[in-house]
């Protein structure tokens, strides 16, 4: 924060975590929204809930952290550590019982009026008992492994997000019940269908049969449970030797962290609660009893059991981008001119197409890629390794640090080295988080380097899901940036001098607070000054310092903040020039992007950071500018079409709380289905002008896709 900063004082602050879990009521809203179809809001319900799940495994297991050190200094907000907790704990109880209020009285309803009823024991009939007799003897008992405790078996640990079966056991000799539990196995299907054409879930079968699992005991109460467990990799990265090594060991000690919180049902027995309570320390706040099963995020799966495509949205069929109408040689693509690919109503595929044809491209040097996140059949690995494998120089840096996919990238980071790519793995104390790509090809006038630069990563699963923007060039000066990058990042030296990018953590902070500042100047000399900015989330105090500071001097400012905003907008005198939006809705928005008006000489940014401390000065990150007018003028008109959105779009005012935007005497705008629409039309338009026949798009892919703010 500025040492003299009249905006220092926790009042221009809002709490990270319940900023955070704002941002979840906005996504449980599209669960209440009776404008999406069922299929939809039951699957918000499930992002819910898996957004909370990775709270408490990351945030609320810091929290806790700081407490156990004795940690008591207040956050930007106010806050001391134990304050957050107690505010979190209010939040989280509260959204879970709308969580289940949602389940049972809105989705279960109109589901079965669909034809999908989900029963209990009580309403098996005689065929289904028969029926689930055999499976249960057939299938489900050689999966099972009853744990009983006792003297010579102590408590087991029970597994981060399993869902389990707690009882009470008696046998003839025993004085006092034994404690036991079933984890309800993972790897069979959670819904299962029934002769009566109904459905029942597995846990319940399970319960229906516990005697078969202990035949000699009497079985006592009995309830379902899930624990939650800290997901932080605690290890000294500094004083690590192999980097790798360390992760993987850490991994292991990841299923053992301490747990977060329990979960049962309301019905559970209070004995049983009391034993998991004390045997996993769990406290008082931190028990969550729930009205229905456990971890109801199997709601979402429905749709996949039977015929119900009238109630889920349409799927998004992305485009051949506008730039690449026509086009079939990427290279020559992209020496035409600079190509900007806005995912997922554009597709991905072109960077998958980039990667492919520089593989196996016979003027192709060199290939140079940073990977942060990337899918299980990941075909830009797969063409790395082709690369490698066809006698290319290919640098890879996984980053082996990036949080809940340390394992995937490890496996993928190996299987590259065994194809011959000269593989990085991450760099000691810092995230790279970037997204570059460089391929050195030998052209006919010379040896040219062809870069792709993003906001998102190189997941070919989540391009279809979350909305980012690619960018490709072939001029030097980005080419020259993107080499010195590399080079840093695998070798030693001084830090490079950019042309055209700015890198984080040396450069990007200053950079921000420029542009920030160039601003509020021009705004003082009474000219007209402007800046919107979107991004995923807005945590720095500097940043927030550096916006009140330009708001105070008249700077206009609009923030399309998907997640956590920090910055209280609308305090007169202080940030009564800006305004804070947020848009939740059928896509994840992910991209960043950074206007400046500029005194009319308008700058646009796109980057891989956000407004946050951590990737400003604890990742690589880079900023890049697009110069070309025609590509700048499609990122003004995204940031307009946004800041017109009237459906999706959620107000905040000054106490962190969001409303809907107030449509009366507006035009009805979806941002996002404005812009697959536009991505439609041009391609149709593309296909009228050159064949008569409309454009054929490509084919959307089966594979599951996930939606969840996962840590960027």
């Amino acid at each position: 924060m500025m040492a003299n900063s009249p905006f220092r004082d926790s009042q221009y602050y809002i709490s990270r975590e319940l900023s955070w879990l704002e941002f979840n009521q906005r996504v449980l809203d599209e669960a209440r929204d009776a404008k999406n179809p069922l299929l939809e809001r039951a699957k918000f319900l499930s992002i819910t809930l898996s957004n909370l799940d990775e709270f408490f495994m990351v945030r609320v297991a810091s929290i806790k952290d700081q407490i156990q050190d004795g940690y008591d200094k207040p956050d930007p907000a106010g806050l001391t550590p134990k304050q957050q907790m107690k505010k979190i704990s209010e939040r989280a109880h509260g959204m879970l019982k709308e969580v289940y209020g949602i389940y049972n009285r809105i989705l279960l309803p109109q589901l079965k009026k669909e034809g999908f009823c989900l029963i209990g024991v009580k309403e098996l009939t005689k065929e289904d008992r028969r029926y689930l007799q055999e499976l249960f003897e057939t299938e489900v008992y050689p999966v099972l492994t009853p744990m009983a405790v006792d003297p010579s078996r102590p408590f087991p640990l029970i597994l981060n997000k399993s869902l389990n079966i707690a009882l009470f056991l008696t046998e003839p000799q025993d004085k006092e019940p034994r404690f036991a539990t079933v984890q309800v196995p993972s790897v069979l299907p959670r819904l299962l269908h029934l002769p009566s054409e109904n459905y029942i879930l597995l846990e319940d079968v399970i319960s229906l049969f516990l005697p078969q699992l202990f035949p000699m005991c009497q079985i006592g109460n009995w309830a379902y449970y899930r624990i939650t467990r800290s997901g932080d990799l605690n290890f000294q990265e500094e004083e690590a030797h192999d980097l790798l090594k360390e992760m993987e060991q850490s991994l292991k000690q990841r299923r053992r962290g301490e747990a977060m919180r329990l979960e049962m049902t309301e019905q559970a027995d209070p004995r049983l609660v009391s034993y998991l309570t004390k045997a996993l320390e769990i406290k008082e706040k931190d028990l969550y009893l729930h009205d229905g099963p456990m971890d109801i995020s199997f709601i979402s799966k429905v749709g996949k059991l039977m015929p119900m495509e009238h109630l889920t949205k349409a799927d998004l069929i992305p485009q051949v981008p506008g730039d690449l109408l026509g086009e079939e040689d990427m290279f020559a693509a992209i020496r035409k001119g600079d190509i900007l690919m806005h995912h997922p109503y554009e597709s991905f595929q072109p960077v998958i197409n980039f990667m492919q044809q520089a593989a196996e491209d016979p003027n192709v040097l060199a290939i140079k890629q940073t990977l942060y996140r990337v899918s299980g059949n990941s075909p830009v690995v797969q063409a790395l390794a082709k690369a490698a494998e066809n006698g290319k120089q290919v640098t890879v840096l996984v980053e082996v640090k990036a949080r809940f996919d340390e394992e995937n990238n490890i496996q993928w980071a190996k299987k590259l080295e065994k194809a011959g790519c000269h593989v990085i793995y991450g760099l000691l104390g810092l995230k790279t988080h970037c997204k570059v790509t460089i391929v050195v090809r030998r052209d006919e006038d010379r040896i040219r380097r062809y870069v792709h630069m993003s906001t998102g990563n190189y997941n070919d699963v989540t391009a279809r899901l979350y909305t980012d923007i690619g960018y490709f060039t072939a001029k030097e000066p980005f080419g020259a940036d993107a080499s010195a990058l590399f080079n840093q990042l695998t070798g030693y030296g001084d830090p490079p001098a950019f042309r055209k990018v700015t890198a984080a953590p040396l450069g990007l902070r200053k950079k921000f607070k420029s542009l920030i500042e160039r601003e509020a100047a021009h705004a003082k000399a009474g000219r007209e000054a402007r800046i919107v900015a979107k991004m995923n989330s807005l945590l720095d105090p500097g940043i927030i310092e550096s916006l009140y500071e330009a708001s105070s001097a008249g700077v206009k400012i609009d923030l399309i903040v998907r997640g956590i905003c920090a910055l209280r907008p609308g305090i007169p005198g202080v940030s009564e020039n800006i305004r804070v939006r947020s848009i939740v809705g059928w896509l994840l928005e992910h991209s960043r992007i950074y206007y400046f008006h500029n005194d009319g000489h308008e700058e646009c940014y796109l980057s891989s950071a956000d407004w946050m401390t951590r990737n400003l000065d604890r990742r690589v990150e880079l900023l890049f500018p697009i110069e070309e007018e025609r590509l700048m003028d499609r990122l003004k008109e995204i940031l307009r079409t946004q800041l017109c959105d009237t459906q999706k779009a959620r107000l905040m005012d000054r106490d962190g709380n969001y409303v809907k935007v107030d449509g009366r005497g507006k035009p009805a705008v979806n941002s996002q289905e404005v812009f697959y629409e536009r991505a439609v039309q041009a391609a149709r338009d593309y296909g009228q002008e050159e064949s008569g026949v409309l454009f054929k798009p490509l084919e959307a892919p089966e594979e599951d896709m996930e939606y969840k703010d996962q840590e960027e």
